[in-house]
């Protein structure tokens, strides 16, 4: 059995390859993004993708934001980060069995994705839903995320 640590890097892969299956640069996405930096009121989302419905203005404005939480244990399930859903659709990541402990506890529209079986190129696994993401109103504008996003990809590139 993994460590907390390998099961959450082992998620955490796992999310990225489900973004980005083929590494394209039209899929939009960061890891841990941060909103309200340098406030008491800080929270930081796990990973973000956004996808516009077109690269028109209003095709950007109406894009949809994904956010994706990795839980690896019910203790991180639990603990009072990193339940930041600030998305159009939000999804917690975590294995099938922690899942079958929080079933009850998942909030009302939140979806839920978990491993499946190890993809054949990798370490990694094919992520499948067992519960579905409902669509929610936004609270913050597209604006505003993108330049998170934006800010969080820059960083891991330098």
């Amino acid at each position: 059995m993994e460590s907390r640590p390998e099961i959450t890097a082992l998620l955490s892969l796992s999310v990225q390859r489900y973004i980005s299956p083929h590494n394209d640069p039209r899929i939009y996405w960061a890891r841990e993004v941060t909103f309200d930096y340098a406030t008491t009121k800080a929270v930081r989302v796990d990973y973000m993708k956004f996808k516009p419905v077109n690269n028109t203005v209003s095709g950007i404005e109406k894009g949809d934001f994904f956010c994706y939480e990795v839980k690896s244990s019910v203790e991180d399930f639990h603990s009072k980060n990193g339940h930041n859903f600030l998305g159009d659709y939000n999804y917690y990541v975590m294995p099938e069995e922690v899942y079958e402990k929080v079933k009850d506890q998942v909030p009302y529209g939140v979806g839920v994705l978990v491993p499946e079986k190890k993809h054949y190129r990798g370490e990694w696994y094919e992520l499948k839903s067992v519960k579905k993401a409902m669509r929610r109103d936004r609270t913050r504008p597209v604006s505003e995320i993108l330049l998170m996003m934006f800010r969080s990809a820059a960083r891991d590139r330098g």
